[in-house]
This record gives structure tokens, C-alpha cells and sequence, in this order.
């Protein structure tokens, strides 16, 4: 068996977990990855109580031309050498199943891995245009939701049509610790430190300035 069939192999593998384990899902491209998704991710380990952050490395984003997107072999090795926290785990397990929709995805996980708590996080970028999303209202059925906020998104996301359709379900990030353990539909929108950068800055040359929020 060949060296890079069994490194695709151990790329495409879903993390390793045990019963009751408390995971925040975070999905993107990750072209590229960068140290705003770094971000994130330790703000949701510690504000929402989570045992893990799964970084799932999407085949490439429906709603967006992927005629230039790198081989995901490559964006996820690129994230592997820029998050160094022991609970946060990479994969692309995705393209193995072809899944193409975040709805599929999250409806796998919950079903073949019914004793895990899972909740999904995602930048109040994606929420402002979340109803653009395949099946957005299943989703929000399938399990809890935490935005984090982002630059140019923190006034637009709180009123979009995603978060006004599910506004009753809008939980007070005070609470966010107890998000996971809440029956969904249920979403909180966390205020924090950010990373002004985006995937689309960095490929267009710009650098980080971390601002607070």
C-alpha cells in the first residue's frame, strides 16, 4: 500500500472520540487556514464547554467557484501547522463520504455518533448569509449553533434573515457554557477578541491585526 494512499487514509479519518465527549463542529474551506480560525476555535473550547474542535476541511463550498481552490490534501495539512492546541483535530472525512452539503455532514455525525454532544460553530460572516444554505432551517434542527462574531459582520448578522427566523431561539451567550446541552433549535452570538483577516485577505496579501470586540 502506497505511502500517500495512507496518508489521504489518515487525512480523511473522522477524530477519535468517546461517549459523552462535548465536540464543536467548525467547517470551511480553510483557504487558507489562518490564525482567525485559531482563534475561534480556543474561544469556543473555553466559552462553550467543549471537549474538542473539529476542523472539517470541506471538498470545496457550494455557493462558491472552486475552480481555484487547492487540493484539499494540501489546506489540510497547511491547518495542521498552524493550530498547535490539543483539542482542536483536522479532517477531511467529508470528500470520502462526498458529502457536499454542511446538512449532510451534521446529519451523519449525529446519527453514527448518537451518544456525542455536538454543537456548530461558524463566524457571523456565515450567518448573515446562512439562509443561502442547503436545508439552513434543518440544520438548525439538527443541533445547536454558535456564531462568533466577525468584523464588518457584528451589526448586518444579528438581523439577518437566518437569525430574525430563529430569533426565538436566540440564547443569551452568558449561557453559552450550557449551549450544548440544549435540545435545538438554539443559537448564541459570542462577542470576543477577533482577527480582522479573512481566507480572501491572505490570498490577497494582507496581515493579521487582532482587534477586540
Amino acid at each position: 500500500m502506497s505511502t500517500i494512499f495512507l496518508e489521504n487514509s489518515r487525512r480523511n479519518r473522522l477524530p477519535h472520540s468517546a461517549s459523552g465527549m462535548r465536540i464543536g463542529l467548525f467547517g470551511g474551506s480553510f483557504n487558507p487556514p489562518h490564525d482567525g480560525h485559531r482563534l475561534v476555535s480556543r474561544q469556543a473550547l473555553k466559552r462553550l464547554g467543549l471537549d474538542a474542535v473539529w476542523w472539517l476541511v470541506s471538498p470545496g463550498n457550494p455557493l462558491k467557484d472552486n475552480a481555484t481552490l487547492p487540493p484539499l490534501s494540501q489546506r489540510i495539512d497547511d491547518a495542521r501547522k498552524i493550530i498547535d492546541h490539543p483539542g482542536v483535530r483536522i479532517t477531511g472525512f467529508e470528500a470520502e463520504h462526498g458529502f457536499r452539503y454542511t446538512y449532510d455532514t451534521l446529519e451523519f455525525l449525529t446519527n453514527s455518533l448518537p451518544d456525542r454532544k455536538f454543537v456548530w460553530i461558524m463566524g457571523a460572516d456565515n450567518l448573515a448569509g446562512f439562509h443561502k444554505w442547503e436545508r439552513w432551517r434543518d440544520i438548525a434542527n439538527l443541533m445547536p449553533i454558535a456564531v462568533y462574531v466577525r468584523p464588518g459582520s457584528a451589526r448586518q448578522a444579528p438581523f439577518s434573515k437566518a437569525a430574525i427566523a430563529l430569533g426565538r431561539h436566540r440564547v443569551d451567550e452568558s449561557d453559552a457554557h450550557a449551549l450544548i446541552d440544549m435540545n435545538a433549535p438554539a443559537w448564541t452570538y459570542m462577542h470576543g477578541i477577533m482577527s480582522n483577516l479573512s481566507s480572501t485577505q491572505i490570498r490577497n496579501g494582507k496581515k493579521n491585526e487582532p482587534i477586540a470586540g
